[in-house]
């Protein structure tokens, strides 16, 4: 060994790598989490909370989690292709079946037909996003023109006239942040709760 180089004392590359990971850990672990949830707290209380919605004192969902309807007098949502569950927060996911898939071309006419039992008359062609999971397969949200398509069959299970259904979409209508991001959208959870609500005014 060469005298003229000094021996690394033991313990002299350990002690700064565990400081620095125990001094990492805290403040990407523990601050920043805090910091970012209280100052979400503060700014956005609902969206930090959940978006969650009540009625009647009762926890009915979230702003942000599809559910599932399928009596003729709601609206319905998008399909959900989460396990074990349709619309499960704790298993986002689709259904990952390619575009040939049998399988997926077999769902999607099943949800046609569905669609097409509860309004036979209606002549439209169904939008695309009735049929088919979103990425995550928790979208709260479908197109007005999903909304529109609809809008018949849950006037007449209601018994509501058309133009008040349609002027509850346009009302529960999301538009494009600032103008000009992402698309108009409806969800679906707070339409549904209009139209009761509405349902039981009349």
């Amino acid at each position: 060994m060469n005298p003229s180089i000094p021996t690394p004392r033991r313990g002299g590359i350990l002690r700064p790598a565990i400081t620095v990971f125990a001094a990492l850990s805290l403040v990407t672990g523990l601050a920043y989490p805090f910091l970012t949830s209280g100052i979400a707290a503060a700014v956005f209380p609902h969206e930090a909370a959940g978006s969650l919605i009540e009625q009647d004192g009762r926890l009915v969902g979230s702003e942000r989690i599809g559910q599932s309807f399928s009596s003729p007098g709601y609206f319905w949502g998008r399909p959900s292709a989460t396990a074990p569950m349709p619309y499960n927060a704790a298993g986002s996911g689709g259904s990952n079946l390619g575009p040939r898939n049998p399988a997926l071309a077999e769902a999607i006419q099943a949800r046609i037909a569905a669609l097409k039992a509860a309004d036979p008359d209606n002549p439209v062609p169904v939008p695309v996003e009735l049929v088919t999971a979103s990425g995550s397969g928790l979208d709260p949200h479908i197109s007005p023109a999903a909304a529109a398509y609809q809008a018949a069959r849950v006037a007449r299970a209601r018994h509501l006239p058309r133009d008040q259904v349609d002027a509850l979409i346009k009302a529960h209508t999301d538009t494009p942040l600032l103008g000009v991001l992402g698309e108009p959208a409806v969800n679906v959870l707070t339409l549904n709760l209009a139209l009761d609500r509405l349902s039981a005014g009349r």
